[in-house]
């Protein structure tokens, strides 16, 4: 595949949407083809996932029906947005992929990372990011940030401790594969990330022009 795939991760509430859109933007002003999306969702199919992942009324599903959920989703927007984007030359952005499988089921509630691997494989036929933009903040911080919004969703509702144990999961991650990964603290202004994650993003995709 000519495509470049970009994706950002991190805890709730570090502003991974809003770097994503002024990435999307900053390339659509250099006459790239560029996608976006997001996980869960991005497809019919993955935004109804969505609705059920996201409701409280699902408090107690079970980290394994989570895990088949998210990668439900994540396999129909592979096989709808993600490889058809890639394979027609596009840079396409995802709010999340499967390291927050990792982070999240793995980390965070215990799963085993060698059989989520396995699953993730499956959903994505082996699609790798090109680049990961993992935006790291305290756990405090960026609760406080989620909350100040209002009504929270399931995920939002979680412990510390929980998102804690993703928090070291997604930099575990990072320091096992350094060279996909540009960890940026997200406390910084938001222009200066955007400038920040540009830096990196402009010579990926020199490549396509």
């Amino acid at each position: 595949m000519s495509g470049i795939l970009i994706v950002f991760e991190g805890i709730d509430g570090v502003g991974k949407s809003t770097q994503l859109e002024l990435l999307y933007y900053k390339l659509k002003t250099r006459g790239l083809e560029v996608c976006r999306t997001r996980e869960p969702g991005g497809t019919p199919l993955g935004e109804a996932v969505r609705r059920i992942l996201l409701d409280p009324a699902y408090k107690g599903m079970a980290p394994q029906s989570e895990v088949f959920l998210y990668v439900s989703a994540r396999a129909q927007c592979v096989a709808e947005v993600i490889r058809p984007a890639l394979q027609q030359g596009a840079v396409v952005l995802c709010d999340r992929f499967t390291d927050s499988t990792l982070a999240y089921q793995g980390y965070g509630r215990g799963l085993e990372l060698q059989a989520l691997r396995k699953v993730n494989e499956l959903a994505t036929g082996g699609i790798i990011p090109d680049l990961t933009v993992l935006l790291d903040m305290p756990v405090e911080e960026a609760l406080a940030r989620v909350r100040r919004g209002g009504t929270l969703d399931r995920l939002e509702q979680e412990t510390c401790d929980f998102y804690r144990a993703v928090r070291n999961g997604y930099l575990a991650l990072a320091g096992q594969q350094p060279e996909r990964y540009l960890v940026l603290p997200a406390s910084l202004g938001k222009e200066d990330l955007a400038a920040l994650i540009w830096s990196r993003v402009e010579v990926i995709c020199r490549a396509l022009q």
